[in-house]
């Protein structure tokens, strides 16, 4: 294979992730090169795909920024178009935009221990031209969902549906709702966050849920966060905001996990607070689950209580029996007019970006490797992937991981070692990575990693607990080094 197709690191992958890899590479393992290669013909990734009316953080930008980046914009909660703006604007800043190969989907990654490297095979989904390169450490930073399609479930009559079905992954840029009847069907994120923006013109919006889910209100803006950034440098004030949100996030979880009961009353109070008087929180507000078994919902300065309060929008709790011409019937027998129905009914999962992997020949199967720190798979040589918390900012774990994946290449190449390969102790209790009980990560169990039952193998999910386990020497129990005449040898 010519020089010009090997780099030291292959990110794949150039949204929120994949550039902050790219950042720390640059910043914490100086000389060695990297390439990015992205399957969609822009960056950004989730910030450049969603397009519904809306789309926002639902976490605060002093966390969901990069940590060596201050998010200066003056919401906490950003719009889609200004996250994206920063990314981009962080990209061009450090150089990482002219290292993109965009149209660039790999398919399959093949390691040789002989070699200790990588042979990537990508394809370009507009022409199906495929093309390989090479790398000594694979870095995926794909995410953990499917960027092609939603999930969709089927009903019974959709084909007889006159109006207009539309997943919020697959936004029509043409789609006007204006003066028409709205049906979102489903209660995370992505519905709390169309409701309130789709009622601004539509002349009705319905949300329409099976069960509820908790919703919880902050303000758009930081006023702590304002005070401090009047009065200190930029970088003091974002690190001190940022240290302030995250040991806010992770208080409230621990106080969700750790007294549910009281947990559910203070969410429902605050929701009562803001509804009309008399509203039946039992049927709509009322969650089956304990707060966070499932991502809590954010509703920025309350906009999606005022779509209520207001009468612009409305919450239908009930079954889908089947899809009419004119809309939607349910087990109960009532019907829902639509002009437009909206499917906010959850995200496809894809592991790894759906790359198969295999060392030696041997196939990689994820579902039944554990994940090392979050980031690894046991047996897998020189390859890690970033996946951040579900429950607090996706970034707070990316910087973690990136950082460590930085330090551990430049390690490697001051000590001449070729390969790393994270190795499980014999008898560690297996359980699932992601603990969540949200549909998405059900559907997905099997073909996620596991992980295991005590550290370097099982991450707390708090974030100033999980930095100090990256934080650790990367010569830390649990991994592997072989240099480059032992890789050869143990292929042999």
């Amino acid at each position: 294979m010519p020089a010009g197709d090997y780099t030291d690191v292959l990110i794949v992958g150039a949204g929120l992730s994949g550039i902050g890899a790219a950042c720390h590479l640059q910043a914490e393992a100086p000389g060695v090169s990297y390439a990015i290669v992205e399957a969609r013909e822009r960056s950004g990734g989730t910030w450049d795909l969603f397009r519904y009316p809306g789309v926002r953080s639902d976490s605060d930008m002093f966390t969901l920024g990069y940590a060596f980046r201050p998010w200066t914009a003056p919401e906490a909660i950003a719009d889609g178009q200004t996250i994206l703006r920063y990314l981009r604007q962080t990209a061009a800043e450090h150089g990482v935009d002219s290292k993109i190969s965009y149209n660039s989907r790999v398919i399959e990654a093949c390691f040789s221990t002989a070699d200790a490297r990588w042979t990537v095979l990508t394809e370009d989904p507009r022409t199906g031209q495929r093309s390989s390169r090479s790398c000594g450490f694979l870095f995926l930073c794909t995410g953990y969902y499917r960027y092609d399609q939603g999930y969709t479930p089927h009903w019974p009559g959709q084909e007889s549906f006159a109006g207009q079905i539309v997943h919020p992954q697959s936004w029509p840029g043409d789609l006007d709702v204006t003066g028409k009847h709205v049906v979102v069907i489903g209660s995370g994120a992505t519905a709390i966050t169309l409701v309130p923006a789709l009622a601004r013109t539509a002349a009705r919006v319905t949300m329409l849920q099976r069960s509820p889910s908790y919703v919880l209100s902050l303000p758009a803006r930081d006023p702590i966060g304002d005070l401090l950034r009047r009065w200190l440098p930029p970088q003091r004030a974002y690190r001190a905001i940022r240290w302030k949100n995250a040991r806010i996030g992770m208080a409230f979880y621990t106080f969700c996990r750790r007294y549910p009961r009281k947990a559910r009353d203070l969410l429902r109070r605050a929701a009562a607070r803001q509804l009309p008087p008399g509203y039946d929180l039992d049927t709509h507000f009322t969650p089956a689950y304990e707060p966070w078994d499932q991502r809590m919902c954010l509703a920025p300065g309350g906009d999606f209580f005022a779509a209520i309060r207001s009468g612009r929008a409305e919450i239908v709790t009930g079954h889908i029996e089947e899809l009419t011409p004119a809309g939607l019937r349910l087990r109960s027998g009532a019907e829902l007019s639509a002009d437009v129905i909206v499917t906010a009914t959850g995200l496809s999962l894809l592991p790894l970006g759906g790359a198969g992997l295999t060392v030696d020949g041997e196939p990689v199967r994820v579902g039944e490797r554990v994940a090392y720190k979050g980031m690894m798979l046991d047996g897998v040589p020189n390859m890690a992937f970033a996946i951040g918390y579900t429950n607090a900012s996706w970034t707070l774990k990316i910087d973690l991981v990136c950082s460590f994946v930085a330090r551990m290449v430049a390690y490697m190449r001051r000590s001449g070692q070729a390969t790393v390969t994270p190795r499980l102790p014999p008898g560690t209790r297996r359980t699932p990575l992601v603990e969540m009980t949200s549909g998405y990560f059900q559907r997905a169990r099997g073909s996620l990693p596991q992980q295991g039952d005590r550290p370097p193998w099982r991450l707390r999910q708090h974030y100033f607990k999980d930095a100090a386990l990256y934080r650790e020497p990367v010569t830390a129990p649990g991994l592997e080094y072989r240099p480059a005449l032992q890789a050869s040898h143990a292929a042999a």
